[in-house]
């Protein structure tokens, strides 16, 4: 799949969903999970977005072994966007609340419930989780279709000058390439298409990362039934909305999730670790660790991260003045077993400037000091 969002370590999932359908419940139940603001001095969490731990044993395993003054886990950030309606792409209910907040993350946590009922109002007046996907897919892609037909028409006339005047420019080079991008967009919105499920070649892919389109997102579908229903589906693994549902996604959204949970049910810490998870998963996140007596800490980085760039997230400089990683495997550690803290250092393995980071690496970079 076209890496289209953003190439960072700091991505943020969103959850999203038609209003009375358990979203915000869904984003209290993870926020349970939040990190306390004094581990983030530098920055201000704003009510709508929790700071959660990323669930990993290694993690707690090797905090075991070394007992260090620190520790430090990695995290995933989840905002609460403001409720979707139908006709949202028009500014309906808090249309351009949820647009703004929506455009400001990476990957989709999108609720759907499926489960009746009374005291639970639907906005649409019953409660049908095909039409609530539907509804969704339909308002992102219409906000899409929106933006980019605007950006067409202005991209067309500053070409126009830039053609005009003989601009030759890196600028206008660049302007020209996002602009046959928009195009191929605006094609595909108007067939009614997510641009996520096309073909992108390696340059088309780094212009809609700038442009960073909503059904550019990838997401993860949380379906939301009572706690009676998911105790059932965990049981046997049915329920009557779930074959529908699955047909959906894999129809209109074929490399999704789909994750069966309750928010009735918010006491299951192995539910809440796979939600998290998934979302971290999905945003094509890993981690490295660094040990030693004085901090553990587990680093988050991209997939397929070269050692030197993996080592720009400690230190910018740590990239520049890299000169080797000394490496081992998680799975490699645990095996020393209760000579794990004589031997480790021993059993690294020493790898350059194009080794490729694994999940799970234990790693010890060495660099150039710069004055």
């Amino acid at each position: 799949m076209a890496q289209l969002t953003r190439i960072s370590s700091s991505l943020k999932m969103g959850i999203v969903g038609m209003a009375n359908v358990g979203k915000s419940s869904t984003f209290n139940m993870l926020s349970k999970q939040s990190v306390p603001a004094e581990n983030f001095p530098f920055c201000t969490i704003d009510p709508n977005q929790a700071v959660v731990k990323v669930p990993d044993p290694r993690f707690e395993y090797l905090c075991q072994i070394f007992k260090p003054k620190s520790q430090i886990f990695s995290t995933l950030s989840i905002i609460d966007i403001a409720g979707l309606v139908k006709g949202a792409s028009e500014g309906y209910g808090l249309g351009n609340e949820f647009l703004a907040h929506i455009q400001a993350v990476d990957g989709l946590y999108q609720v759907v419930r499926a489960f009746e009922k009374e005291k639970i109002v639907h906005t649409e007046g019953t409660m049908d989780p095909i039409r609530d996907l539907q509804i969704i897919s339909e308002e992102l892609m219409a906000k899409d279709y929106q933006f980019v037909s605007k950006r067409v028409d202005e991209f067309s006339k500053k070409i126009k000058k830039y053609e005009a005047n003989k601009n030759v420019s890196v600028e206008a080079r660049d302007m020209v390439e996002q602009f046959k991008v928009l195009q191929k967009c605006d094609e595909l919105l108007k067939k009614k298409q997510w641009v996520r499920y096309q073909k992108w070649t390696e340059l088309e892919q780094i212009q809609l990362r700038k442009i960073q389109l909503l059904t550019a997102k990838p997401s993860i579908y949380l379906i939301n039934l009572s706690k009676e229903d998911h105790d059932a589906y965990m049981a046997k693994k049915q329920n009557k909305y779930a074959k529908p549902i699955e047909q959906w996604v894999s129809k209109n959204s074929p490399d999704s999730k789909i994750v069966y949970y309750s928010v009735e049910n918010q006491e299951s810490q192995q539910l809440l670790d796979q939600i998290i998870m998934a979302g971290y998963d999905l945003l094509g996140l890993i981690r490295f660790f660094t040990v030693g007596s004085d901090e553990v800490r587990s680093w988050t980085i991209k997939k397929n991260l070269k050692a030197p760039q993996a080592a720009s997230v400690i230190h910018s400089d740590f990239e520049k003045g890299f000169v080797n990683a000394e490496v081992m495997s998680f799975d490699k550690f645990k095996k020393l077993g209760d000579n794990a803290l004589d031997q480790y250092e021993k059993k690294f393995s020493k790898e350059g400037k194009d080794y490729i980071v694994k999940d799970g690496d234990i790693i010890h970079f060495k660099t150039k000091q710069f004055k």
